[in-house]
């Protein structure tokens, strides 16, 4: 990757009037500050449609957008929604209040969506067939998935009627005649997404900014990947997860399935060649979520309570990538190699040549011995202040025991408790590592009550948003000036 920096900052972070972020003019000012501060990559969470606790990384789908963040102004633009549906919006969300109205987008979205499924016409129709051809592979069964939920009360997939939850093809044949409108209206929702999102990364393009995106290993239990491909699941039902580690001591239940990787080996490891493709067709590079599952993953029991009862089992390991490389070509991927990591780990790292991450909030430890620690990194890695799982920096350094801050403090040369985050940003940028990213939030100086994720914690939580005019350019010009300082502006 290109000596550079970035921004990390979800879609739905972005600010805007419909209590959540979209693709619309909010992102495309958002990409103008990017230049602006002298930016090369904008970092974003995954854009799936989002299930349980609102999670990014719990999709009903590993392939589908997320409706919410469709704009409505800009299809009212494009004449893809009436007068009357733009004008609704209002009344049904409030305005930008600094946090994801998520109730407001389950009860309203879909009801203006609806009004411009309603209005389409023959042109519209005739590009959604082509989408829809395009995108036959994963399109045909995540529409008719959403709309069996619709049908059963949004209950997920295994306590519906027996011969559709097991897939009966007699049974999804008379479902999806019976549910032909529905079925319509969710591929059409995807046309809509699809259409804005390549239109927004092509503004970004145009403009010098490289978009990253974000792949989780795992599906969601309840998703339309799950349900149409059970076969490549573990057939012991255990879930994943990781040991007790920094951010839980009774370790992470994520509840996700695990693969049965010896199936999808001898499948070619095809429903991933069908992912992993269809991924990079959408981003500049592809940041693949908990890099170290695919050279061990930690399986728990079906139905245990903590992840304290789960396991290391051998992943498919060097075998894999070289696999998709073979069918894909050159992978633009980044590899999310942290948590509990072992030399094994570090040598599928070395063999697929992926750039690591470094967190700079995990690096001072007195002892003095953090593989974080800039002078220990190489050129190919990306370095971070914190992630979307960790506090923010100024949260974070509130939390740092006294030890902590000490050596901190003898490490940069004298702490500024009010400006720390500051600090570690040009610690980051100053250092050797090939690209730099910094989340939004420290740009800003945010305290705890910003951060996006606490990890093990199901409510409360991929709710911040930024503010309109939060991004000001007094900030941003602060942020150019550090990013030419150290050689990281590519304009």
């Amino acid at each position: 990757m290109q000596r550079g920096s970035g921004i990390l900052l979800g879609i739905l972070s972005l600010p805007g009037p419909y209590g959540i972020g979209t693709m619309g003019q909010g992102a495309r000012d958002f990409v103008d500050r990017l230049v602006q501060s002298g930016q090369t990559y904008w970092q974003i969470l995954p854009i799936s449609p989002t299930g349980f606790g609102d999670s990014p990384y719990q999709s009903f789908s590993a392939f589908a957008g997320n409706p919410y963040f469709i704009d409505f102004k800009d299809l009212f633009e494009d004449n893809l929604l009436p007068a009357e549906g733009l004008d609704m919006c209002g009344a049904l969300f409030e305005p930008d209040s600094g946090a994801v109205d998520y109730e407001a987008q389950f009860e309203h979205k879909h009801r203006i969506l609806q009004m411009a499924f309603r209005s389409c016409g023959k042109r519209v129709w005739d590009e959604v067939r082509d989408f829809a051809q395009r995108h036959a592979g994963w399109l045909v069964d995540y529409a008719l998935f959403m709309a069996l939920k619709t049908a059963y009360d949004l209950k997920p997939y295994w306590e519906w009627p027996e011969a559709l939850a097991g897939r009966d093809r007699r049974a999804l044949d008379a479902a999806a005649r019976q549910l032909k409108e529905q079925v319509d209206y969710h591929i059409f929702v995807q046309y809509l997404f699809f259409r804005q999102w390549e239109a927004l990364r092509k503004y970004a393009n145009e403009r010098g900014i490289r978009i990253i995106g974000d792949m989780p290993i795992y599906i969601a239990a309840d998703s339309a990947d799950a349900w149409a491909n059970r076969d490549m699941l573990d057939k012991r039902g255990r879930v994943a997860g990781c040991p007790p580690d920094y951010f839980s001591p009774t370790g992470q239940l994520w509840g996700n399935p695990v693969y049965d990787w010896e199936t999808l080996k001898k499948a070619g490891y095809a429903w991933w060649v069908r992912r992993v493709a269809h991924q990079i067709s959408l981003f500049d590079y592809l940041r693949v979520d908990h890099f170290r599952g695919f050279e061990s993953y930690y399986a728990i029991p079906e139905g245990a309570d903590t992840a304290q009862e789960g396991q290391w089992v051998r992943g498919p390991g060097i075998d894999f990538f070289r696999h998709l490389e073979r069918e894909l070509g050159s992978l633009p991927l980044i590899a999310e190699d942290l948590g509990y990591l072992t030399p094994e780990v570090s040598r599928l790292l070395e063999q697929t040549g992926y750039p690591g991450l470094k967190v700079l909030q995990f690096a001072f430890d007195p002892d003095g011995e953090s593989v974080y620690l800039p002078h220990r990194y190489s050129r190919n890695c990306v370095v971070y202040t914190g992630t979307h799982d960790n506090d923010t920096t100024q949260g974070w350094y509130a939390r740092l025991s006294d030890a902590e801050k000490a050596f901190l403090d003898e490490y940069i040369g004298g702490v500024q408790p009010e400006r720390i985050h500051w600090q570690l940003i040009r610690l980051a940028m100053g250092s050797v590592a090939d690209v730099c990213i910094i989340p939004m939030q420290d740009v800003l100086g945010l305290p705890s009550e910003a951060r996006m994720n606490t990890p093990q914690t199901a409510q409360g939580n991929w709710r911040w948003r930024l503010k309109e005019g939060q991004f000001d350019e007094k900030t941003a010009h602060a942020l150019a000036r550090l990013t030419a300082l150290f050689g990281r502006r590519t304009r």
